[in-house]
């Protein structure tokens, strides 16, 4: 005998196409509390922008790679990048924009721990950025993400300035930091990227500035469709 079982959702609520940060931490939230818990939200994201990063280059382990990471989430994402890609052979550097005891997230400390284990990853603690090496091939994005308001403090500031003075090839982790993903609006300064990779679904202001995003692909992360119940009309 077959039991047909109807879904509990309307399937439409997975058409929307765009959303805003609101919306996105909304679905976060309800995805955490399903039981798919941000710390694997962070993985999948990780391993979904390292992915993108491998996929580019045929000779991964002869290209010098260096990470930004702030202390909140987007950094978190940007560490899980740095473990993966140790994974595959290249020794990245990652520079935490501040103090780890700083880090505000569990998960994003969490993942930290494991890059202090590894000497495959080259770790720099930064209070000030003055400099970036010549001879960096790529630049990976993870210092604000959504997270933007107002004017940018040091030593992000810096550090978004010194990444756009690179001709290294730019990575965002989810938004290029500085701009507002509801509006596109840059406010301040924006961090200029090749290519973003933003997770789950499109935020609503990206595709309204290109220039700085570069080529954006939305990258899903595993969060359950019933988790927008209640968010996407």
């Amino acid at each position: 005998m077959h039991i047909l079982v109807k879904p509990l959702f309307d399937i439409k609520s997975c058409i929307v196409m765009e959303i805003t940060v609101k919306q996105m931490m909304q679905i976060e939230e309800n995805g955490h509390q399903m039981g798919f818990f941000r710390k694997l939200m962070m993985e999948n994201a990780g391993a979904a922008t390292a992915r993108h990063i491998v996929e580019h280059y045929s000779d991964l382990p002869s290209k010098k790679i260096i990470i930004f990471a702030g202390l909140g989430n987007n950094g978190g994402d940007a560490f899980v990048v740095a473990r993966h890609l140790a994974a595959f052979g290249c020794m990245p550097t990652v520079i935490l924009l501040g103090h780890p005891d700083k880090i505000k997230t569990e998960e994003a400390r969490s993942n930290w721990k494991i890059l202090e284990k590894m000497n495959s990853v080259n770790l720099i603690l930064a209070s000030a950025i003055d400099e970036i090496a010549n001879d960096v091939d790529v630049i990976v994005d993870g210092i604000l993400g959504t997270g933007i308001s107002g004017k940018i403090r040091e030593p992000y500031s810096s550090a978004i300035d010194l990444i756009n003075q690179s001709n290294a090839f730019k990575f965002a982790v989810d938004v290029p930091s500085g701009l507002d993903p509801d509006t596109g609006i840059v406010n301040d300064k924006c961090v200029k990227t090749n290519i973003t990779i933003t997770f789950h679904k499109m935020k609503i202001g990206m595709p309204k500035n290109q220039n700085m995003c570069g080529k954006i692909t939305v990258e899903k992360i595993g969060i359950p469709p019933e988790a927008e119940i209640g968010v996407l009309a």
